[in-house]
């Protein structure tokens, strides 16, 4: 007899790694509900359109604010929360810790991290306060007693591809660099992340632990990603180099939230923050929990960008 599926909620479903998480859950078949603000008139078009996807694949959407009771009420319907909340929302996760504390039923809660592994690394200030929230959701979930996993994904595939590379932009020869171009980077294909979410947040051996989205074929740096670019387009980009110090004083100098992006670019392709730590035998990486997933490598990701490149995302660092 096949196990009980675990019911799972995602809040911020609707957002840009939140839909891939959403749309794994459903094809790993978990009965799935997306917590969203009310739709009405004022919606983006977009926002209305996924959520009309969503239900014909199968996905419960609950309509409400981040209201302790609404919460409560929704939560105890279901085994497992996953919050893929936008960082300016990063501290309303403090409601859904309460509302899963009240609920008393979760058998497991992920925060919404997805990026960094931000208890490892020391960033520029910006960044740096940016993760010290993530910090403290992590420590109120531990504080509260509630069975959890914490992600580090690295960075989005897709999202860093069109970034670095512009691939919608035909006529752009010229590549910008950060650093000197050679610090080695994760990129994990968004899909591939939603999987092993799903994955972890169902594994008894990653209860309570932190796992690392790490595979062995998506570690690389800025100039092996524009060479293989170069290989597979037959184009040759120029290389615009942006030095460790200009990136810095960016950092110190434009205005808030602006000063997040440039210090994530230098804590990911200049420090080398996602690589400057060994993953020891007590550590999980999600590849090597599952090694019969077949993920997307690099290679494999920029061949969908020639066949059928993902749109640019609209908001950056999401």
């Amino acid at each position: 007899m096949e196990e009980k599926k675990s019911r799972i909620i995602v809040f911020g479903g609707t957002g840009y790694i939140g839909k891939y998480i959403v749309k794994a859950s459903i094809s790993l078949g978990h009965p799935t509900l997306v917590y969203t603000r009310p739709l009405n008139s004022q919606t983006p078009p977009f926002k209305t359109q996924l959520c009309d996807e969503f239900i014909s694949i199968g996905v419960t959407i609950v309509q409400g604010e981040l209201d302790a009771d609404q919460i409560v009420d929704v939560i105890k319907q279901v085994d497992i929360v996953i919050c893929a909340l936008p960082y300016p929302q990063v501290l309303d996760q403090l409601k859904i810790i309460d509302a899963i504390k009240v609920a008393g039923n979760i058998k497991r809660f992920l925060p919404s991290d997805f990026g960094v592994e931000e208890d490892r690394i020391s960033p520029l200030p910006p960044f740096q306060a940016f993760l010290d929230k993530k910090r403290k959701i992590r420590r109120e979930i531990e504080a509260a007693g509630i069975p959890y996993t914490f992600i580090s994904a690295n960075c989005f595939g897709a999202y860093f591809a069109n970034y670095l590379l512009h691939p919608h932009d035909k006529n752009n020869n010229i590549v910008t660099v950060y650093g000197n171009g050679e610090t080695k980077a994760v990129l994990n294909y968004e899909e591939d992340v939603a999987m092993y979410t799903i994955k972890v947040a169902n594994d008894p051996r990653t209860n309570n632990r932190i796992v690392v989205y790490r595979p062995s074929k998506n570690i690389i740096s800025q100039n092996d990603l524009i060479s293989l670019w170069q290989q597979k387009t037959g184009q040759n980009f120029r290389k615009d180099f942006v030095p460790e110090e200009e990136i810095v004083k960016l950092s110190q100098t434009l205005p808030s939230p602006h000063n997040v992006p440039v210090s994530i670019l230098h804590s990911v392709f200049v420090r080398g923050d996602l690589m400057n730590f060994e993953l020891g035998e007590n550590d999980l990486e999600a590849s090597q929990l599952y090694p019969d997933y077949d993920y997307k490598s690099i290679d494999q990701l920029l061949d969908i960008f020639l066949v059928d490149p993902p749109a640019p995302a609209s908001a950056a660092f999401e």
